[in-house]
C-alpha cells in the first residue's frame, strides 16, 4: 500500500533523519498493567549543550505535554522527547531531569525544560498506579538507537486504543528528491484516539462497522469508538528550519491526523512536536555571541516539507495500528485491527491491487 506520492526513506521512519535515534520502555507486568515509554532523541550528544530549535503545535489542548511554554518562548528543545502515559508525565518528567542533570558537563545546570507528551492508557492499564519508575526512563533513553523502530503495542504505546481498535506507536518518513533539498521528514505517533477510520480513502471504520457516533446514529454495532484519547506526533526533519517554520511544519502533521479519519474530539489531547536536526541551525550554550548568523529554508520552499509532514503522519497511524496485536489488560481487551478483512476493504475501493 502506498501512502501519498513522495517517496520513504529506507527504514520509513523517523530514524531515516540522520542522527534521530528511539528508545522504549515497554511494561507489561500482571493482568493490569500495560504501559511504557518512548524516547526519541533528536542527536546523540549533550541536548541540554547542543539545543535543537523546535516548537509544538497544539490542536486540541486536552492534554498533559510538558515543556510546550519553553519551548514556546525560546524556540528550543533541550532534552529528549518523552512519550508515556498520563498520570505518569510528573514521574517521567522528573526522572528525564534527573538524567539532563547527571550528564557530563552539565554539572552547573540549575534549570531543565523536560519534554513530555502523554495519552492515557487507562482502558487497558491501571492508569492509577503510576507504574513507570526512573529506571523505566533511563532504560528508555539509554536503550535510544538509530535503525529499524519497533511499532504497535510497544512503549508508550503499550495500552493505547485507536478507532476502537489497538493502537499504539507508529512510524513513517518522507525523502524529497534532490531538486528539492533531498531533505527528510520523519514522524513518530503514539496513537489513542478514534473517529471514523479511514485508510487511504477507504472507509475501514464503517464497512467494519465500528465507528463514532454509530450508535447514536441507530446503527447496529459495536460502538466502541467514543472518539476521545489523544494523539502524541513527533516530526523531526533535517531540513534547517527556524522556530516559526517548525511550528508550521508541525501543523501539517494535523492534517495528516484528519486523513485518518480523526475526529479530533473534545476529549482528545493532539500535539505535533517539531524539531529540525541540522547542525547548522543547533544552537550552542557555549556560543556567548549576541548575534547567531545562519542558513534557514525561506517560506517559498517549505510546500513540499508541508506534505512530507502529512504524509509521514498518515502512514504513521496506520502503521501503528497495522503492527498492533490484541492486547488484554485491567479487565478489558481491545482487538487488532482485522488485517485481512481490511485488506479487502482496501481492494474494494481501489487503495491497494
Amino acid at each position: 500500500m502506498r501512502v501519498g506520492i513522495l517517496p520513504v526513506g529506507p527504514l520509513n521512519g523517523i530514524t531515516d533523519v540522520a542522527g534521530v535515534e528511539v528508545g522504549q520502555t515497554t511494561i507489561m507486568r500482571g493482568d493490569n498493567v500495560r504501559t511504557g515509554v518512548t524516547a526519541v532523541l533528536p542527536h546523540a550528544g549533550n541536548l541540554y549543550r547542543e539545543k535543537v530549535p523546535g516548537a509544538v503545535f497544539v490542536g486540541n489542548g486536552f492534554g498533559k505535554l510538558t515543556g510546550v511554554t519553553q519551548v514556546e518562548e525560546m524556540g528550543d528543545i533541550e532534552t529528549p522527547v518523552l512519550l508515556t502515559s498520563t498520570t505518569s508525565v510528573p514521574r517521567v518528567a522528573d526522572a528525564l531531569i534527573s538524567y539532563v542533570l547527571a550528564l557530563p558537563g552539565n554539572a552547573d545546570v540549575l534549570s531543565v525544560n523536560p519534554v513530555v507528551g502523554e495519552t492515557n492508557d487507562g482502558y487497558l492499564n491501571d492508569i492509577r498506579g503510576r507504574h513507570i519508575t526512573a529506571d523505566d526512563v533511563f532504560a528508555a533513553i539509554k536503550s535510544a538507537k538509530s535503525g529499524p523502530v519497533e511499532e504497535g503495542a510497544v512503549g508508550a504505546g503499550t495500552g493505547t486504543v485507536a478507532f476502537g481498535w489497538k493502537g499504539g506507536i507508529g512510524t513513517s518518513s518522507r525523502r524529497l528528491p534532490a531538486n528539492l533539498g533531498r531533505y527528510t521528514v520523519g514522524v513518530l505517533v503514539q496513537t489513542n484516539f478514534g473517529g471514523v477510520l479511514t485508510i487511504g480513502g477507504a472507509p475501514v471504520g464503517m464497512e467494519l462497522g465500528q465507528y463514532y457516533l454509530r450508535q447514536e446514529l441507530q446503527q447496529a454495532g459495536s460502538g466502541r469508538d467514543d472518539a476521545n484519547g489523544s494523539c502524541m506526533i513527533v516530526v523531526a526533519t533535517d531540513a534547517p528550519l527556524d522556530a516559526r517554520n517548525l511550528k508550521r511544519l508541525a501543523a501539517r502533521a494535523l492534517l495528516g491526523l484528519a486523513r485518518t479519519g480523526s475526529a479530533a474530539s473534545n476529549g482528545s489531547g493532539d500535539y505535533a512536536i517539531a524539531f529540525s536536526t541540522a547542525s547548522q541551525v543547533r544552537i550552542h550554550t557555549s556560543d556567548k555571541s549576541m548575534a547567531r548568523h545562519v542558513e534557514v529554508i525561506t517560506n517559498e520552499a517549505m510546500s513540499p516539507l508541508f506534505l512530507a509532514a502529512i504524509e509521514a503522519t498518515e502512514e504513521a497511524v496506520y502503521n501503528s495500528m497495522f503492527r498492533a496485536t490484541t492486547t488484554t489488560g485491567n479487565g478489558h481487551t481491545v482487538d487488532a485491527l482485522p488485517i485481512d478483512k481490511t485488506v479487502e476493504i482496501l481492494r474494494k475501493y481501489g487503495v491497494i491491487r
